[in-house]
Formats: C-alpha cells, structure tokens, sequence
C-alpha cells in the first residue's frame, strides 16, 4: 500500500515504457522516477517532515505531478489549492491546513505576498517558483537539480498515514479539507482500473485541473499499472481532438461542460477520436439530450460516475450507458448504496431520499474538524446530502441535491428535472436552474443559459419553450436570463451559488 513503491517498480521492470507526456516533454518511467527522488530530497532540504502540510498554487504542470509523487515519498502531505483562489481565499486554506511550505510561480505572487504575513506557519524561505527565481522566494528548478540522486530515506509510510488533503471545491459554501490516506489512494488504483479496462498499453489523457480529486480517478489506475499519462496544460476543445488522434488516447475524464465544448466543436470529428476506449464523465449531470449524443457518435464507450471527494461512488458501466441511460450506476465491487429518509429509514425502490454510502475510498475525515466529520461519516455510511432513488436492480437515479432543491409554496421542485427539460432545445448550449425569491410563494425558478454559437433564441422565447413542457406548473421559470459563460470552479463545475447570490442579496434583479 506504500504509493511510493509504484514509480520505482516500473522505472526498474519497464523503465523505457513511456510514463508521462506534458507538452513537448516525454518522460519515461526510469526519468520520471528518477525526477521524482530528487524532487523528494528538494522537500526534505527544505525542512519538509513525514506528516507536515506541503501545498502547492499550480496550475496544471509538470512539477505539479512530480510533487503528488514526491510527497508520497517522503511522507509529506501534499495540499493542492486552486490557483484561482483569491488572497483571503488562499490564507485560510494554507492556515487551516497549517503547511510548512508552499510551491507556486511567479504570476500567483501577489496573492501570496499579500496573505503570508497572516501564516505563522509558512515563511517566505519556504515558498519556492516553478518558473524562476526572485528573492526571497526560493527557485523549485535549483533546489532539484541540486538534489542527490536515487532514492530518499525511508520514510516508514504506513498504508493509513495521510497522503493529501483536498480542498472540496467550494460550489456549496465553505471548502472542507477532506483527508485521504495512502491506503485510499491505493484503492483508487486497484480498483478503478479494472473498472476503466485500463492495461499499461493504455494511454490516458487529462485536461482538467489535477488540484481536482476527480482527476485521480484515471490518475492513479494509470501510475498502477505503468500506462502512459498525458497531461495538457488547460482544457481546448480543439486540442484536446487534436492529441486523441495524435497519441491514439485511449482514455479520458471530461466533465459535462467539456463534453458539450467537444461535441459542439468545429473540429469535432468521430473518426479522430476512434482509439477512445472510454469517455468518463464526472462532476455533474450530464444532461440526458448530450448522452444521447454521445452514444449515437461514439457508442461503446461512454460511462459515468456520480461520486464525493469525501469517498462513495457509483459507476455506469459502458455496458449499460444504453439500457440504463437515465441512471448513474451501481457501487463498485466492496461498496454499498442505500437511500434513507430523513429519520435515516431505508426506502423502497422507486422512492426519492438521501443517497448515503461506504466503500474502501471513504475518507480519514475532514480536517480538523471531528464534529462536521460525525455528521457525514455515520457508522461508516457516507451521508451525501444529495437526492435520488434506486430502481429494482439497485441502479442509482438522482434527483438533485438538498441545497438545490427549490421549495416553491410548500412543493419540492428539482432544478434538474427542468434542466433535463431546457437542453433539449436545440439553440442551448448549457442551463443552470436555481430559486429565486417570490413574494407568493418563497421561491420560484429561474433559467440561466449558455447559447450555441450563432444561436438567435430570444429570453421569452426559451422561457415559453421550456414553461410549455414541464410536466407541472410549478416547474415553470419565472424567467431565462442568457450569459455569455458560467461561473465555474476549478474541476468545471458551475458555481450556482454564485448566480444565485444577487437575487437573495437582494443586489440586483438581473445577472
């Protein structure tokens, strides 16, 4: 269960075998463990103990990598942030997490200069750039090439010492530290791999942003079995076609606005994206109209997985994408899914409650805090605080989350249901449903939209379109506000919280 152990296998067993691809760099394993030692040794000169915080401010790069593995080896915990954290933002996540050390560049520098005055556990000798050097930030470059080669010391990293704490993504309130131990991340290599039929003649292709614990859903199978990880900077649509042809990827992780991106893309063509074994969505609901899509142009290869940093998942097999289309799967092997009311009772079948679950990735519990931790993790069920119900073979349906939920007079309305409803017409790029103020009855729903490209849809109109096909009249919107993009997280979800907030702020009557 030592993470450590599984760069040094392959760098010894297939060390020409390519490991990792990041814009025009191609490492292969015996390089990018050998990469990996001396990053580690670079973290022990810095004073950078077996269990203290190490946090990184990085967008997606090569020493972001190199530094999930690192820590891994030196028994450091590894603390991802979101670069697009502001500076209030930033400090309270740092200090939370009380790191000791903080690697960044040299564009994210005046958030960091603003807030380290208010860390008294980070100091500026401790704060290295990725990209040059600026005193007196240290230089991440200078500091490896100076490290001794082979191996660090061994750490005496058991299976259930703390490997990372990552940050919950914010779309809800206030971001939690969810901990996750090596044994954890472990099972997310043991287990999802087999799930994604995934071998070390794949080649796996990420383009979202690793600080996001969505992206060691393919991360650490692929390490696991020594396939080739290719990691691009951002997400392009274009791109992102672009390499699938190129590098024959066989595996990606997209979230539903990327999925909608590449179907809608000019370059969209089926035949470039032949070598795709699996298309993983992840992070929202895609909506049913996009699978359709998807499944009509690549078939065989779509899956989906409705899952929680905090450690419960359930996987849609490719198998059954088609048969149940409607459906976010079943639990993994070793993990259970139950649907509870709000007394914690279980429910039939058919019958709408809250999803709660267990299984071998649930987390250590959020950092530093035991009592939030006891509300969540009840008796090792995971309570997930989102809404669904199974069918009679046990598949997952969901229905929405609690916090989305809009109470209009009394009468539960599933923002979901109407957004199933809105990208259906064919001028919608993307919808966002939520509940704004209404002096009748609390709160009514609201349509935020994205257009197609060269779309001509006027508000009214996709108002009237949508209000004539809702199956009841308290589902109809009061009205469609179009934008030009969503506000979005780090890991691509879009921020209803913040389309929501000038409506209840009572700071405007429009977006």
């Amino acid at each position: 269960m030592q993470l450590s152990s599984l760069l040094a296998h392959h760098a010894r067993y297939r060390p020409q075998a390519t490991a990792v691809v990041f814009e025009d760099q191609r490492l292969s394993y015996r390089e990018f463990s050998a990469r990996v030692d001396r990053v580690a040794h670079a973290l022990l000169g810095l004073g950078i103990r077996k269990g203290e915080r190490l946090a990184t401010l990085l967008p997606n790069c090569l020493e972001l990598l190199e530094l999930y593995w690192a820590c891994a080896r030196c028994g450091a915990v590894i603390v991802p942030l979101s670069p697009l954290l502001t500076g209030s933002g930033l400090a309270s996540l740092i200090k939370d997490a009380g790191a000791v050390g903080l690697v960044t560049r040299t564009s994210l520098l005046p958030v960091v200069d603003a807030v380290i005055g208010e860390l008294p556990t980070l100091t500026a000798a401790r704060v290295l750039l990725t990209d040059t050097e600026s005193p007196p930030w240290g230089s991440y470059a200078a500091r490896v090439a100076a490290a001794p080669d082979g191996p660090p010391p061994d750490a005496g990293v058991a299976p259930d010492d703390l490997f990372n704490i990552m940050y919950t993504s914010g779309t809800t309130g206030l971001p939690k530290g969810i901990m996750h131990s090596h044994r954890i991340r472990a099972n997310y290599a043991l287990l999802l791999g087999p799930a994604w039929r995934m071998t070390p003649e794949s080649v796996v292709l990420h383009t979202g942003a690793i600080v996001f614990n969505g992206a060691f859903v393919t991360l650490m199978p692929a390490f696991h079995l020594g396939a080739t990880y290719i990691l691009q900077r951002q997400f392009d649509a274009a791109s992102m076609i672009e390499s699938i042809a190129r590098e024959k990827v066989t595996h990606i992780m997209v979230v539903p606005a990327q999925i909608i991106a590449l179907l809608d893309s000019p370059a969209f063509d089926p035949a470039k994206l032949h070598s795709l074994q699996m298309i993983l969505s992840l992070g929202a609901p895609l909506a049913q109209a996009r699978k359709d899509q998807l499944n009509t142009l690549l078939p065989g290869r779509f899956h989906e997985l409705y899952g929680l940093t905090e450690g419960f998942l359930t996987i849609l097999d490719k198998t059954e994408a088609a048969r149940k289309s409607g459906s976010v799967g079943c639990p993994p092997v070793f993990s259970d899914v139950r649907i509870v009311d709000d007394a914690g009772r279980d429910l039939p079948p058919g019958e709408a409650g809250e999803i709660v679950g267990r299984g071998p990735f649930v987390m250590q519990g959020y950092w530093g805090k035991p009592e939030l931790t006891a509300q969540t993790v009840r008796e090792g069920w995971i309570f997930s605080g989102d809404i669904g119900y199974l069918d009679a073979e046990g598949y997952l349906y969901l229905v929405d989350r609690k916090k989305d939920m809009i109470d209009s007079g009394g009468v539960k309305v599933y923002p979901r249901d109407i957004e199933d409803i809105a990208s259906r017409h064919p001028e919608i790029a993307e919808v966002a449903v939520f509940g704004v103020p209404h002096d009748t009855w609390g709160e009514t729903p609201l349509a935020a939209v994205v257009l197609k490209v060269g779309a001509g849809a006027t508000a009214d109109e996709l108002r009237d379109w949508i209000n004539e096909r809702v199956a009841a009249r308290y589902q109809r919107v009061r009205e469609v506000i179009i934008l030009d993009a969503f506000p979005r997280n780090a890991a691509g979800k879009t921020l209803k919280r913040e389309l929501r907030e000038p409506y209840w702020a009572g700071r405007a009557t429009k977006i």
